[in-house]
């Protein structure tokens, strides 16, 4: 073992592995692996090895889906073999919602690729499987890229298959002191001290200890899982196939064959959190003692699915430990703060998606960004309130408990809330604010009469019509919406303007004005979709989405030059948004100096006795004006607003209405129209651009501009709906060809229509186009449509 390496990667488990072996395959050689025992100690040795490509989240499925066709060349590369059983997969469906949900996802992995599914009855199920009882199923999906390995192999395969590229690692070393340098990283070892430029902490159960080497507090926890093997059972062992991966939803439980028996896992409801600050540094292959009274209603229910095992006898019980995150998605990528230290960690799935993890960090850190959008996974979609006790433990035992359980697209989950509350909550919620999360902001979704209850729901839901009536108001009268989930960055300094004028692709606002202003990446992609305002005094402020907070101050921190301040305002401003044709007299009724703005003019005036910044625009589409205000003065401002606004029929509306009317407007959002993993011309962007100056990224989107553009364009459709409406990921289809999917929809109330938003061949983004679109799993009629079917001219925002 030298003393010094370019990187040190610290854990010898599946995720270590497979970071090491993706290093060295991309060219970077000088690269080591440290285990504090022997490979697989920790998790990897006594997981199930379970693998399929479905996940919820395409970007989390097509890195599945990577790791999966990883796994035969690993094994070739290294001669190691891995114990790959291609078995194919049964999902099953016991209820009514669940059957429905299923139809759905059915489509949806068809729109981001997954092509090997199809859906079953149950006697074609358990023709599949014919040892598992098809009581109470009403429908399943089929999977062909489905199985399991052998977990020590596979490890073995990464790690040797990385030494044959001129990677090294070594066992029986553990780290137990980090030293950030000028140069990198000092990595104290019970072997003696090395030196890097990157440390990744791929340390699995002991990951928040590796963390805290450095001051760092990641958002982890272990959690006890149960599985069972069997003894040989005859049915199993008369078969000339292998029995499929199950997944029980009703059951809370997976099934697959091992040898001659079968095993059982389980998810369970009382769920158990173990060693929150870390894992004992003497443990590693060690099991605890099963737990048979925890899981006894889930026990019950696999032995029901799987009646054949009744009359076996058990010949092995693992209830070990996984590291969970609060979504149950992995920690990856560079923490902000702490240059050259790398996280992943918390890949509960590791034998699933070691391989796209290992992938996605080993582009990171040798090209500067991945090829796949890896923000479902990227450390920073967290902040400061995530490294709290007790909100990891809520929600990472939450999302263990809910492994199985379905949860609706319109559910509000109670983990770990409710955190953080603009100030005037309190008054909000008296006035029937039914609330959601943004990151760790409460945000009101829409105003409901007390006593009101949201079903849980696929498709259209009872609060449909307080929504219509808030859309209305905004468009009709005047709604009032809390802004403080609005994200707003202050920069300033000598060199402000030469530093945005390079981040951004757009032309700058002049002072006293905002513009609409793309950032990218150097491959092209996009940044955030932004607003900048110029506040004439040698500041700006660049606003954006909330929850993206720490991801876009840690762009900023890496691209920071001198002369340069970025202050995140997200726990000193928040505010209240003015959107309507009365908003102008609402606003004029209680300002002290004039906010006579132009469309997308900004300036300091005094409203009431606050004094606020005021911004003229609205994401509805109608006369609005932004009110940013100091967290002290938000109650105050409230009340000025309502008083003012009483005889020019005021409303408080939600986010969903927001939504609802930014739909009617063709209006993009981030995470759904716009992500890192499109460009500007595919999402009409670039129409923002300005051609003519340098900015980071140009070279690509001009190639984009120059070459043959985007294979897919954004589009609106209206949708033949009946009782739901598009959310996202649904399949579109002309002529029975798949040919884009939906990025975002919803009901638009004021044009009586079911919208939606999507990514269609370019060559059929053509208003008057027929399409179809499966929604809930039907398939529904579907036509292009000119883009903002309200107000296409745009003339109530400007007027």
């Amino acid at each position: 073992m030298k003393d010094q390496y370019r990187v040190v990667v610290i854990g010898g488990g599946v995720v270590g592995s497979s970071v090491l072996y993706h290093l060295a395959k991309m060219g970077w050689t000088d690269c080591v692996m440290l285990e504090r025992s022997v490979l697989t100690a920790g998790s990897s040795w006594h997981a199930a090895g379970g693998i399929h490509a479905l996940n919820a989240d395409p970007n989390m499925a097509a890195l599945q889906a990577y790791t999966i066709d990883l796994l035969s060349e690993i094994e070739e590369e290294s001669g190691q073999n891995i114990g790959l059983h291609m078995t194919g997969g049964l999902t099953l469906a016991g209820t009514p919602e669940r059957w429905e949900w299923l139809q759905s996802a059915y489509r949806v992995f068809q729109s981001i690729g997954i092509e090997d599914c199809r859906l079953m009855t149950p006697k074609e199920a358990q023709e599949a499987c014919p040892i598992m009882s098809t009581d109470g199923v009403l429908g399943a999906m089929w999977a062909d890229r489905e199985g399991y390995v052998d977990t020590t192999g596979t490890v073995h395969a990464y790690a040797v298959a990385a030494k044959k590229r001129g990677a090294e690692y070594y066992e029986h070393t553990k780290v137990e002191e980090l030293n950030q340098t000028a140069e990198g990283w000092e990595v104290v070892t019970d072997k003696g001290t090395i030196r890097c430029e990157h440390v990744v902490n791929a340390a699995g159960l002991w990951a928040k200890q590796v963390g805290r080497m450095a001051g760092i507090e990641l958002p982890v926890s272990p959690l006890k899982h149960h599985y069972l093997i069997t003894d040989t059972i005859p049915e199993v062992a008369a078969l000339d196939f292998e029995v499929p991966m199950t997944v029980d939803l009703e059951g809370f439980t997976y099934m697959r064959q091992d040898q001659k028996g079968v095993l059982v896992g389980i998810y369970e409801i009382e769920h158990e959190h173990w060693a929150m600050d870390g894992a004992p540094w003497d443990y590693g292959m060690e099991l605890f003692q099963e737990q048979l009274d925890r899981i006894e209603n889930e026990l019950t229910l696999g032995f029901e699915r799987y009646p054949a095992i009744q009359d076996v006898g058990i010949k092995t019980w693992v209830n070990g430990a996984f590291t969970f995150s609060p979504d149950g998605n992995p920690l990856v990528g560079p923490v902000p703060g702490k240059k050259g230290y790398w996280c992943a960690c918390a890949v509960m799935a590791g034998f699933l998606q070691g391989g796209g993890v290992g992938k996605s960090l080993a582009e990171w850190m040798i090209e500067g960004e991945t090829e796949a959008d890896t923000y479902c996974m990227d450390i920073a979609r967290y902040g400061e309130f995530a490294k709290n006790k007790r909100y990891i433990r809520e929600t990472t035992g939450q999302f263990y408990s809910r492994r199985f359980v379905m949860t609706y697209p319109n559910e509000q989950l109670p983990a770990g809330r409710p955190l953080k509350r603009a100030p005037a909550y309190s008054d909000m919620d008296a006035a029937g604010a039914v609330w959601g999360t943004s990151w760790d902001m409460e945000v009101p979704l829409y105003f409901a009469p007390k006593g009101f209850k949201e079903t849980p729901t696929l498709k259209r839901s009872n609060a449909h019509d307080i929504v219509g009536a808030e859309c209305k108001a905004a468009r009709e009268t005047v709604g009032l919406l809390d802004i403080s989930a609005f994200s707003r960055f202050e920069v300033s300094g000598p060199k402000a303007e030469d530093w945005l004028n390079g981040m951004m692709a757009s032309r700058l606002p002049g002072p006293g004005r905002a513009r609409l202003a793309p950032m990218l990446a150097p491959s092209g992609r996009l940044k955030g979709d932004l607003t900048v305002m110029n506040w004439g005094d040698g500041t700006f402020w660049i606003m954006g989405s909330y929850y993206l907070r720490e991801w876009h101050m840690r762009w900023f921190n890496d691209h920071l030059k001198d002369g340069v301040q970025v202050r995140d305002l997200g726990e000193e401003i928040c505010g209240f948004s003015l959107s309507g044709p009365n908003a102008r007299k609402v606003i004029e009724a209680v300002a002290e100096t004039s906010v006579d703005l132009p469309f997308m003019g900004v300036t300091e005036a005094d409203i009431g006795m606050i004094r606020a910044r005021v911004a003229r625009m609205s994401v509805c589409g109608e006369l609005g004006y932004e009110i940013n205000c100091r967290y002290g003065d938000h109650i105050t401002l409230r009340r000025m607003l309502l008083e003012a606004g009483a005889e020019h029929g005021i409303r408080e509306i939600g986010f969903n209405a927001l939504l609802s009317l930014r739909l009617e407007k063709s209006f993009g959002i981030w995470s759904a129209e716009f992500t890192q993993g499109y460009t500007p011309g595919m999402t009409g962007m670039d129409r923002w651009i300005d051609w003519s100056k340098e900015f980071t990224g140009k070279a690509a989107a001009e190639a984009e501009r120059d070459g043959n553009g985007p294979a897919q364009t954004l589009v609106t459709l209206e949708i033949d709906a009946d009782d739901a409406d598009a959310s996202g990921y649904e399949p579109v289809w002309h002529k029975g060809e798949k040919v884009g999917f939906v990025t975002s929809g919803g009901y638009g109330h004021t044009t009586g229509k079911s919208l939606a938003m999507a990514l269609v061949n370019t060559d059929l983004a053509t208003p008057g186009t027929d399409m179809t679109v499966h929604v809930v799993g039907v398939e529904r009629p579907a036509v292009v449509i000119p883009a903002s079917p309200y107000d296409p001219d745009g003339k109530a925002m400007r007027e």
